[in-house]
C-alpha cells in the first residue's frame, strides 16, 4: 500500500481542485499548488472564479491573487458631470474615461463578507463590514478602470492596511446596513473625524440581467481593475469577477454629502442607479506601471 504524505499547501481555500498527474499541465494564472509526495500526483487548487474568464476584456494578471472579498447589495448611483469639471480633480497622469464626452461620478454602497487575505480563512470581526466609495472613471495603456475620490469603511484594520499597502483614500466611518420589507437596502454612513454622510433606501425592481455592450451600464460595471496615483507614480490593482448580475432598481437618496466633500457639485437631477445582490472578487496586489 502507498501512503500520501502532504507536504506542502500554497493559497486559498477553495472548492475546486483540478487533478494532473504526471505533473503534464502547466497552472492557471492564480492557481495553487498542492504536492504530494510519494504518489506521483501534482494537483492545482483553482478558484472556481479562475474558470471563467471569457468575458474579460484582457487575460488574467500574471501571479497569484491576494485577496478574496463577497460583495453585497450593491447600489450604482451614477451622475453625468462635464469633463472638464472632474478633469482637476483626478491625478494628471491618469486620462479621464468618458461616455459620450461625459464624464460620470458614482456613489457605490454595499457591504462585503469573506474578506480574507489567500491562503487564510476569514478572521472575525475583520471580515464583514459596509463600504462605500465615491469614484469615476479612467483609462491609462489600453486598460479602463476606476478612480476613487474617496472609500469609506467600517472597519479601522481595513482602512488603515488599504491606505498603507494600497495607497487609496479610506476613511473609518460609522455604518450601518439593513434589510427589511423584502428587497429593500437601507444604508447609512457617517466619516468619523470629518463631515462626510450618506443616507439612502434602494431595492431591485426587475429581474437580474447581464449587461449588454457597449451599453452605459457596461461601461460602468464591467471594468476590471482600479488606479490610483502615488509620489506622482500611478499604480494598478487587478481584479477578477463573473459579469455583473444587474438589475434595475429605484432608490431614494436622503443624503449625500460624501460628493461634496471631495470638491464635486452633483446636478440636482436624479442618478442612474442599477443594484447588484451578491459578486464575488479576487483582487491581485496594486503594482507601480513603469
Amino acid at each position: 500500500m502507498i501512503s500520501c504524505k502532504r507536504i506542502s499547501v500554497l493559497g486559498s481555500l477553495c472548492s475546486s481542485v483540478t487533478p494532473v498527474v504526471n505533473n503534464q499541465k502547466s497552472p492557471t494564472p492564480g492557481d495553487t499548488e498542492d504536492q504530494r509526495e510519494d504518489c506521483g500526483v501534482y494537483t492545482i487548487q483553482v478558484d472556481p472564479l479562475l474558470h471563467h474568464t471569457a468575458h474579460r476584456p484582457w487575460p488574467l494578471p500574471s501571479g497569484p491573487w491576494v485577496m478574496k472579498q463577497v460583495w453585497h447589495d450593491l447600489l450604482f448611483a451614477h451622475w453625468p458631470l462635464p469633463a472638464e469639471q472632474i478633469r482637476p480633480l483626478v491625478p494628471p497622469q491618469l486620462p479621464l474615461d468618458t461616455f459620450d464626452s461625459q464624464a460620470w461620478v458614482g456613489v457605490i454602497p454595499f457591504w462585503m463578507s469573506g474578506v480574507r487575505a489567500r491562503g487564510i480563512p476569514p478572521l472575525p470581526g475583520l471580515s464583514r463590514f459596509p463600504e462605500l466609495n465615491l469614484r469615476t472613471y479612467v483609462t491609462y495603456g489600453g486598460k479602463p478602470g476606476v478612480y476613487f475620490f474617496s472609500l469609506d469603511a467600517a472597519n479601522l484594520p481595513a482602512v488603515w492596511a488599504a491606505r498603507r499597502f494600497y495607497h487609496l483614500p479610506y476613511f473609518d466611518a460609522e455604518m450601518k446596513v439593513v434589510r427589511q420589507n423584502g428587497p429593500t437596502i437601507t444604508y447609512s454612513s457617517s466619516r468619523r473625524k470629518s463631515s462626510a454622510e450618506f443616507r439612502a433606501v434602494y431595492l431591485p425592481t426587475q429581474p437580474v440581467h447581464l449587461s449588454q455592450k457597449r451599453s452605459l451600464e457596461h461601461w460602468f460595471t464591467e471594468r476590471y481593475c482600479l488606479y490610483t496615483v502615488h509620489q506622482n507614480q500611478v499604480y494598478r490593482c487587478q481584479i477578477h469577477h463573473l459579469p455583473w448580475p444587474l438589475q434595475d432598481a429605484e432608490a431614494g437618496i436622503l443624503q449625500n454629502t460624501v460628493a461634496s466633500a471631495a470638491g464635486i457639485k452633483l446636478p440636482d437631477s436624479p442618478p442612474v442607479v442599477q443594484f447588484a445582490e451578491r459578486l464575488e472578487v479576487l483582487i491581485w496586489p496594486v503594482r507601480r506601471i513603469e
